[in-house]
């Protein structure tokens, strides 16, 4: 059974910076894909930044230039630098993580964690 845990998440004033990390266990094989999205308060949840296996990376565009992602394929691990922090990017982040297998596709998510910037 695939569990994703997150941690790295807190307070921090604007311009701050917070580094998330997670850490997937129970599979032996390299997602296809490993991320982070967010959700905030009243809104859907978004993606924030993705690396596939390959290392192709994807940005949401409130967050290019300030965040980045790296990922460990070998240990299953993700991280999300964040930098230049601003109130808008309060939310709760989740890890996630992909699998393209030749019957589908499994989607695996962290429990989230609160990341809130404020003065």
């Amino acid at each position: 059974q695939v569990q994703l845990v997150e941690s790295g998440g807190g307070l921090v004033q604007p311009g701050g910076s917070l580094r998330l990390s997670c850490a997937a266990s129970g599979s032996s094989t390299t997602f296809s894909a490993m991320g982070w999205y967010r959700q905030a308060p009243g809104k859907q949840r978004e993606l924030v930044a993705a690396l596939t296996k390959g290392g192709s990376a994807d940005y949401a565009d409130a967050v290019k230039g300030r965040f980045t992602v790296s990922r460990d394929n070998a240990k299953n691990t993700v991280n999300l630098q964040m930098n230049s922090l601003e109130p808008e990017d309060t939310a709760v982040y989740y890890c996630y993580a992909l699998m393209l297998t030749g019957w589908g596709r499994n989607d695996y998510w962290g429990q989230g964690t609160q990341v809130t910037i404020s003065s």
